[in-house]
């Protein structure tokens, strides 16, 4: 009998759009083989077993569009009509998110590939650019002049791209996911996790100070609704592109910001 792996037994069946994505349901515990979880995408079945996907209900096509939505709800953000650039789009959940508050079209980068949700890989409004970095992001990659940009980025500063994204467009706004652990010396994290809330302050002032030298004008901020990996906490930050304005994020909404986080989220 000819053994199969079960990540590729998902893909090639078409219970799951690709096999990245295969892999991805199997480690978060949603396939059962025979009615056992399975959370070892190299495991190999005959395919005469009952195979499931119990996938979690939900908005959008990842948790990432949930924490998108409070953004746009929070901040009063109206994105009908516009053109949007979601940096490090993964999955897509913020793309997902922004076509569903009204964007007529996403530019969908990611330095990875075949991760994009298959929903949005054919939806005629998403320009798929994988196996992109956002640090080689250039102007004549756009048709079209972005009115909104999203970042959710992983093992990089935000500092390291937004002098990108300044260089491109003239004028522009945009959330940003801010991750502590990425914006953090190593000292300042354990295993990849800042669970201090002074530690939190002390990165977004730095974070935020950081913005406004680059010429980006800080408007707003809140946290996540959704802890990140490890249980790291993470912030929402709305921004535009200015000069010579002064934050609109004072040292006190921070340390709100922080120490509301802290108590929903402990």
């Amino acid at each position: 009998m000819k053994y199969i792996r079960l990540d590729f037994f998902l893909a090639q069946n078409g219970i799951s759009a690709s096999r990245e994505k295969a892999k991805r349901e199997i480690i978060s515990g949603w396939v059962k083989v025979n009615g056992e979880t399975v959370r070892d995408p190299s495991r190999k079945i005959s395919g005469e077993e009952t195979v499931v996907v119990e996938r979690p209900g939900g908005e959008f096509v990842s948790r990432g569009g949930e924490k998108l939505k409070k953004a746009i709800e929070f901040f009063n953000i109206d994105l009908s009509g516009k053109i949007c650039l979601d940096i490090g789009a993964s999955t897509g959940g913020f793309t997902d998110c922004m076509l569903k508050s009204g964007a007529s079209k996403v530019y969908a980068v990611d330095v990875g590939y075949n991760q994009l949700d298959y929903s949005l890989r054919i939806d005629s409004r998403v320009v798929v650019m994988e196996k992109t970095h956002a640090r080689d992001l250039k102007k004549e990659m756009f048709q079209d002049s972005i009115d909104f940009f999203t970042a959710d980025l992983s093992f990089i500063s935000i500092l390291k791209v937004l002098p990108v994204i300044g260089s491109i467009f003239d004028s522009i706004e945009g959330v940003i996911l801010i991750k502590p652990q990425f914006e953090a010396d190593p000292k300042e994290h354990k295993k990849g996790v800042v669970r201090d809330a002074q530690k939190h302050i002390e990165i977004l002032h730095r974070v935020l100070n950081g913005i406004s030298m680059l010429n980006f004008i800080p408007i707003d901020l809140t946290f996540s609704p959704i802890k990140g990996p490890a249980g790291n906490i993470e912030f929402l930050l709305y921004l535009r592109k200015g000069y010579g304005e002064v934050s609109m994020v004072s040292e006190d909404l921070i340390s709100k910001v922080v120490h509301e986080a802290h108590e929903v989220l402990k």
